[in-house]
């Protein structure tokens, strides 16, 4: 299943209620659960990002509408970065080698 790297930061709403940010974070795993997608893991970092979270959906549409709904709530802003393994690289590098 493709896997997604969302870099997320908070909005002032997200700060303000930090104390809340593992109950948001279960959330928003049991609401990607429910449109066929996976958190699979999230990181409180220190940086230029105040999360990190590691998505797994069937297609771009799943992962796409669990992110919205994530931005949704109004907690954090979310930059989203498609991610390859290595097995998928392994395709890529035989389509483009021809």
């Amino acid at each position: 299943m493709p896997t997604y790297v969302a870099l997320l930061n908070w909005t002032d709403q997200g700060v303000h209620h930090y104390k809340d940010t593992a109950k948001r974070a279960e959330a928003f795993g049991a609401a990607a659960q429910k449109i066929g997608a996976k958190l699979l893991n999230i990181y409180w970092t220190v940086g230029p990002y105040d999360l990190v979270a590691v998505v797994e959906a069937p297609d771009d549409e799943t992962a796409t509408a669990a992110l919205l709904q994530l931005g949704g709530a109004g907690n954090v802003r979310s930059t989203t970065l498609r991610a390859f393994g290595r097995e998928e690289m392994e395709r890529v590098i035989a389509k483009a080698a021809g």
